[in-house]
């Protein structure tokens, strides 16, 4: 399949002055579109300017303005609170901004992953409308939207509902559908343990009135514990859609010799998703788990075997779209116990080896999952058939 040599590049930012350090992950081809994926990770009490200050470090490193930024989502220790202090820093440069309730680990105040592009030319359309950003690539336009939140009703399930409807709506005002043209969503459930249960029931109910079933597919996604600024939004919602998407660009994952379809366990997402384009493959690995090929939890109690299976799993499905874990640009790791972070952090290390990553406090849908991984890789493809990201 990638028939190409360019491949995922790193480079390590420290920033020991900061109690912060930063990593970069770049993929660029052919001297077209590059991409980067930057985390930030602070350590002690650092605070809100170290953030920034680290981050405005990477940029420099790697030639970037911040005005290239795409999405930015910020792990908080309390967003409740430094919500306010983050809009502030970030105002200069708008985009798709996300500021989740994820304590990041090992205890740090902050964490950042931003997504930033550089062109090739000038002809791109790059528009901030709401919490959307949008850039436009030949017949291709690219939305990520950032913290859709509704809580006219308190309860989870009509939250999800009103939400999806919203984005149903602003979808077809797009021209878009949710089934055709939505490619990645993250959700954020406040207390999960008590509320992701009506997330699952409103989401599978819309699902089916828009053609996303069993049968069909799904969207990849993270459901996660996570707060929002709002305090009465007991869900939110972040999402990357891509108008004049053609059919044959989309490839739905599934690893069934590791772990089996969500739907065998009621609830409805595609384990990964792979969007090619002519010189690159991206490649979205939805949260993933200890789960094995019934929907059972491997090794309970265990979170390094855990985190062993969870990669396990996250190769196999990388394997259905000709990448593995060196082809991850970024990933997400949630944890349930923060007192886990510290051996975890040493163990992934040993594993990924220089994959940037941010690591969060952030429980997973079912008690017995310790932790869940998401990712997303980029690996070269020869398509000139496709268009051009």
């Amino acid at each position: 399949m990638p028939s190409c040599e360019a491949a995922v590049e790193r480079l390590t930012i420290q920033c020991a002055d900061l109690s912060a350090s930063a990593e970069v992950a770049l993929f660029r081809n052919a001297n077209r579109t590059a991409e980067y994926h930057i985390m930030v990770r602070l350590h002690d009490s650092a605070d809100a300017g170290s953030l920034m200050d680290a981050y405005q470090r990477a940029l420099s490193a790697v030639g970037l303005p911040e005005s290239s930024a795409v999405f930015r989502r910020v792990f908080c220790s309390d967003v409740v609170n430094q919500s306010e202090t983050l809009d502030s820093l970030f105002a200069a440069a708008p985009c798709a901004f996300s500021k989740i309730g994820q304590p990041p680990l090992p205890a740090a105040k902050f964490a950042l992953w931003a997504y930033h592009l550089h062109f090739p030319d000038p002809a791109t359309l790059a528009v901030a409308n709401g919490p959307t950003l949008s850039f436009q690539r030949g017949p291709l336009t690219h939305h990520w939207s950032a913290g859709l939140t509704d809580h006219s009703d308190p309860r989870s399930r009509h939250q999800t509902q009103h939400v999806l409807e919203h984005q149903d709506t602003w979808l077809h005002s797009q021209h878009m559908h949710m089934a055709d043209h939505v490619v990645r969503t993250w959700w954020f459930v406040q207390n999960i343990d008590a509320d992701y249960q009506g997330l699952v029931d409103a989401r599978r109910d819309h699902f089916e009135k828009n053609g996303l079933t069993s049968d069909t597919h799904y969207i990849a996604s993270t459901g996660i514990a996570g707060a929002h600024p709002d305090v009465a939004a007991r869900v939110s919602l972040d999402s990357y859609a891509i108008g004049g998407l053609q059919p044959s660009q989309l490839e739905f994952l599934n690893a069934t010799d590791h772990l089996c379809p969500t739907s065998l366990y009621g609830v409805t997402f595609e384990r990964a998703t792979a969007v090619s384009y002519s010189d690159r493959r991206h490649i979205f690995i939805s949260g993933t788990a200890s789960i094995d090929t019934r929907g059972q939890i491997v090794h309970p109690g265990d979170v390094l075997s855990q985190l062993a299976r969870t990669l396990e799993n996250i190769e196999a499905l990388l394997a259905k779209a000709g990448a593995n874990l060196g082809d991850l640009a970024s990933i997400i790791v949630y944890l349930r116990d923060p007192a886990d972070g510290h051996r975890i952090e040493a163990a992934l290390r040993e594993k990924m080896g220089p994959v940037p990553y941010v690591m969060v406090h952030a429980p997973v849908c079912r008690p017995g999952w310790l932790i869940e991984i998401e990712g997303i890789a980029i690996v070269p493809a020869n398509l000139p058939h496709l268009p051009e990201f």
